[in-house]
């Protein structure tokens, strides 16, 4: 039985979890999880596993207030505390679900505690992509995303020889705006950028599909998780969001992970380190699936995508750049103080200024991703 960890339980894919861990109590127990400042939420985590003895919670009222009801509970809170729940909590794995760059130094520290790492924060590969790299090289630990994109195409390519690979191609629904005419997305609100014609999801990656900023960091994701050029790695829109992504061979052979659009099979696999049963297609083309619609991906409608890939060729601190100004964007779009299309032209402009570093330590990374976020 594997000891979890759960970092942001209180999010969708945090919640979604639980509900494997509750699915497959001979295989998983939670030990310990982190949440916002949902403390209600905090509540009824502990009462439903009984085995949690660590929390973390941002508010250090709250914290007081956990700390009181549940005397056998070790609660953490403030700026250090999500670091001294990783440390002192003993885990087999550990599901980072935080949202933003706020995963990424968790992500760091269950590495170098030579643990499993199942990440669903995008933000901690394109932001720390080589740091994490750099661990996983030195043996540091294992890592499984949860992604559905990288899940598929890691079901994909474990079905044929990397040699065989010609292409990755990486599914995109093209988010809520996607049949809106490009003369007028600069009057599109936050509450219609939300409205996602197939995943529920949070706020921020909801944004980040309207925008295809989610594609360009999968993009990004997909080199470092599985090693292909820039070249190799290609967007397909596809409407529904059944298929997931899919391995093209020299051949022309299609490899497909086809399914439902949702979260709990991809944390499923990852939790299971790969070994969970599932099924892939082997197809000469994608309309062989009757049920899906497909179009070409289009650069000029997708500024944030093409800005995304543009920083993953010039190198790491552009990246943490793109990750940190996209942040701040997409949090002022959503407080309604800038508009949709200010979006890329934030992250653009931030990207384009950074200073190149290509391998960057944690410090630096730190102090790049506060400096990108600056409204000036």
């Amino acid at each position: 039985m594997k000891k979890v960890l759960l970092l942001g339980a209180s999010g969708s894919i945090g919640s979604q979890t639980l509900d494997i861990i509750k699915k497959y109590p001979e295989e998983f127990e939670l030990v310990g999880f982190s949440v916002g400042k949902n403390i209600e939420k905090a509540k009824e985590i502990i009462s439903s596993f009984k085995e949690v003895k660590n929390v973390y919670i941002t508010s250090k009222t709250n914290a007081n207030e956990l700390k009181h009801q549940y005397k056998n509970i070790r609660v953490f809170s403030g700026k250090s505390g999500l670091n001294k729940l990783i440390h002192q909590t003993d885990f087999d794995q550990c599901v980072d679900a935080l949202v933003g760059f706020v995963g990424l130094e968790p992500a760091v520290e269950v590495l170098k505690k030579n643990k499993i790492l199942c990440l669903a924060n995008k933000e901690a590969l394109v932001a720390g992509g080589t740091l994490i790299n750099k661990l996983l090289d030195e043996g540091k630990g294992k890592l499984y995303p949860i992604d559905s994109e990288h899940v598929a195409l890691a079901k994909c390519l474990s079905k044929c020889d990397i040699k065989d690979v010609k292409s990755l191609i990486i599914t995109a629904s093209g988010g809520a705006l996607r049949n809106v005419e490009i003369s007028e997305l600069s009057k599109q609100t936050p509450e219609d950028a939300l409205r996602h014609p197939t995943w529920k999801m949070g706020a921020k990656i909801t944004i980040d599909c309207a925008t295809m900023m989610n594609k360009g960091f999968e993009i990004i994701e997909a080199y470092y998780l599985y090693h292909f050029p820039l070249n190799k790695i290609r967007v397909q829109m596809h409407d529904e969001s059944l298929i997931h992504s899919a391995v093209e061979l020299n051949d022309g052979t299609l490899i497909v992970d086809y399914g439902k659009p949702d979260m709990h099979e991809p944390i499923r696999w990852a939790m299971f380190e790969g070994k969970s049963d599932y099924k892939v297609y082997f197809v000469k083309a994608l309309d062989e699936f009757k049920d899906c619609h497909f179009h070409d991906y289009d650069y000029k409608r997708y500024p944030c995508t093409e800005i995304a890939k543009q920083a993953l060729l010039e190198g790491a601190s552009k990246m943490i750049a793109l990750n940190a100004a996209n942040e701040t964007a997409v949090n002022r779009f959503l407080n309604h103080e800038i508009g949709f299309l200010d979006i890329a032209k934030f992250v653009g402009k931030k990207v384009e200024k950074q200073k190149l570093i290509r391998q960057p330590s944690l410090s630096q990374i730190k102090r790049i991703d506060k400096n990108a976020r600056k409204v000036n």
